[in-house]
C-alpha cells in the first residue's frame, strides 16, 4: 500500500509539473509584434508628430501598421510623415481602412511611400492636386513639384508611376480594385489580420538598404494612440466643426456689434472664428461657401431691422444651408454632414429670431442705472439741507447732491438736472426756498 501510494504521488506530481510548464509557455508573449498607428482626419502638425514619433519608436516591432482615412491636409505635415516612413528601419504597412475610407490628397502620397500598400474594399485613393483657400488650384510650379514627388515615391516602391502622377495632374481618384489592377497597391484585404497574414513572408527593403522578411501572420498588434490633449487639438480640424465654428463665431461677433457690452460673446466668437479659419487652411474650402455663410448672417440682421413676413429670415436659412453644402470641394472627399447643417440652421433661426431680437428690444429700454435712471427724477432734500451741498433722496436711494441755484432747505422737493459721477445737480421744484415756519437752525447748533 505504501509503495502504490508513493508511485501515485509521483505520477500526480509529474502531471502537475507538465501542466504548469504548459501554462507558462502559453502565457509567454508571441515572438512577433506589430505597432498599430492611425491616420484619421486631416493631416495636420499634431497627427504628423504622432505618426513620426510612433514610427521612430517602433524599433523593437517587426512592422508598423498604419491605417489611413484622410481627406488630406498640410503639405508640410505630409512631408514630415513621408520622411519618417522613408527613413524607417522597420517596414511600414499602409492600409486604407475601414470600408468607405479614403486616402485623398496627402493620404495618397503617404500610401505611395509605404513599403506595403493595401486597401479595404469600397475605399478610394487619389485626388491629390494641391489647392489653396477658395479651392483654387495652386501655381503650375507647385503642381509639378507635387507630381514629381508622387512619381518618385511610386518609382521607389515599384508602383505605377504614370497613374500615380495623374492623382496630381488630373485630380484622378480610383477605387481599391482599380488601384490593385493599376499596380498602385499590393493587395486588397478585408481586415487588419487578413492583411498581416497575406504579407507574411514578403521581403521589403528598408531605409538602411537591408532586406527584411515580414513575420506578421501571428504577430500581436499593439495599438499606439494619440494622447488625449493632442487628440482633442487634432479633432478641432474637422469639416463639420469648421463649419459650425465659422458661422457661430460670426453670429456672436455680430451680437457684440449690435448689442454692445457683451464682451464675453465677442471674445468667444473671435476665438471660434480664428479656429475655423485655421481649419480652412488645412481643408479644400471654397469661397462661394464662405460668401454664402456671411450672406446668411447679413440676411438675419436685415430681418431684425425690417421685421415683416420673414423673407429675410428665409433667405438667411437658405444661404446657411447652401453655404454648408458648398463650403468644401467634394472632390477631395471633404464635406459638411447634413446632420450638422440642419441643427445649426434651426438653432440660428431661433437665435436671431428670439435671443438677438430680445437683446435689441432691451437696448431701447431705459437704463437701470446711470444718468438716464435719475436725471429728470424728483426727490426730497434730507435733514441738513443743501448749502449748497448735502444729501437728497431720489428713487428710494440717498445721493450726494449740490444745488445749482443756492441753498435749499431740508424737506424741499427737488428735480435732478445732472449726474456727475455719484453727485447729483438739483434744482428746487418751488420758487420759494424758505419754509413757512421760519428758518431752521443749523445742523448741530444750539437752540
Amino acid at each position: 500500500m505504501i509503495q502504490r501510494s508513493s508511485t501515485a504521488r509521483t505520477l500526480v506530481g509529474a502531471m502537475l509539473l507538465i501542466a504548469g510548464l504548459a501554462s507558462i509557455a502559453s502565457a509567454q508573449p508571441t515572438e512577433f509584434s506589430v505597432t498599430h498607428l492611425s491616420l484619421e482626419g486631416v493631416v495636420d502638425p499634431f497627427v504628423a508628430d504622432y505618426l513620426r514619433e510612433g514610427i521612430e519608436g517602433a524599433g523593437d516591432a517587426d512592422a508598423v501598421l498604419l491605417t489611413i482615412d484622410t481627406p488630406g491636409g498640410l503639405d508640410s505635415s505630409m512631408r514630415e510623415i513621408l520622411k519618417a516612413i522613408q527613413s524607417s528601419t522597420v517596414p511600414v504597412l499602409c492600409y486604407v481602412s475601414p470600408e468607405g475610407a479614403r486616402a485623398a490628397s496627402a493620404g495618397a502620397f503617404i500610401l505611395m511611400a509605404c513599403h506595403v500598400a493595401a486597401m479595404a474594399p469600397a475605399t478610394n485613393v487619389g485626388a491629390s492636386t494641391p489647392v489653396g483657400i477658395g479651392g483654387v488650384t495652386l501655381s503650375e510650379k507647385i503642381e509639378q513639384d507635387a507630381a514629381a514627388t508622387i512619381r518618385a515615391l511610386a518609382e521607389q516602391r515599384g508602383r505605377n508611376v504614370d497613374l500615380a502622377a495623374r492623382f496630381v495632374t488630373e485630380s484622378k481618384s480610383i477605387t481599391a480594385q482599380e488601384a490593385l489592377n493599376g499596380d498602385i497597391i499590393d493587395l486588397i484585404a478585408r481586415s487588419d489580420r487578413e492583411l498581416l497574414t497575406a504579407v507574411d513572408g514578403r521581403s521589403v527593403e528598408v531605409a538602411d538598404g537591408a532586406t527584411q522578411t515580414l513575420r506578421t501572420a501571428e504577430a500581436a498588434i499593439q495599438d499606439v494612440d494619440m494622447t488625449p490633449g493632442v487628440s482633442f487639438l487634432h479633432d478641432l480640424f474637422d469639416p463639420n466643426l469648421a463649419f459650425i465654428f465659422f458661422w457661430l463665431g460670426l453670429a456672436m461677433i455680430v451680437l457684440e456689434l449690435i448689442v454692445p457690452g457683451h464682451i464675453f460673446s465677442g471674445t468667444i466668437g473671435t476665438i471660434l472664428l480664428l479656429t475655423s479659419i485655421a481649419s480652412f487652411g488645412l481643408l479644400p474650402v471654397r469661397l462661394i461657401g464662405i460668401a454664402l455663410l456671411v450672406a446668411s448672417v447679413v440676411f438675419f440682421v436685415v430681418e431684425l431691422n425690417m421685421p415683416g413676413l420673414g423673407i429675410w429670415s428665409a433667405a438667411g436659412i437658405a444661404s446657411l444651408v447652401l453655404g454648408g453644402l458648398f463650403l468644401f470641394d467634394p472632390s477631395g472627399g471633404v464635406r459638411v454632414s447634413p446632420f450638422a447643417i440642419a441643427p445649426v440652421a434651426a438653432f440660428m433661426a431661433l437665435f436671431f429670431g428670439f435671443v438677438v431680437a430680445k437683446a435689441l428690444a432691451m437696448r431701447h429700454l431705459p437704463p437701470a442705472q446711470g444718468p438716464g435712471a435719475v436725471v429728470g427724477r424728483e426727490g426730497l432734500v434730507l435733514p441738513g439741507g443743501l448749502n449748497p451741498e448735502g444729501v437728497v433722496r431720489v428713487a428710494a436711494e440717498e445721493w450726494k447732491a449740490a444745488s445749482a441755484s443756492g441753498p435749499i432747505p431740508e424737506g424741499s422737493k427737488i428735480r435732478v438736472t445732472r449726474l456727475d459721477g455719484l453727485v447729483l445737480t438739483v434744482e428746487p421744484l418751488e420758487p420759494e426756498h424758505a419754509p413757512t415756519g421760519g428758518a431752521l437752525p443749523a445742523r448741530g447748533g444750539n437752540t
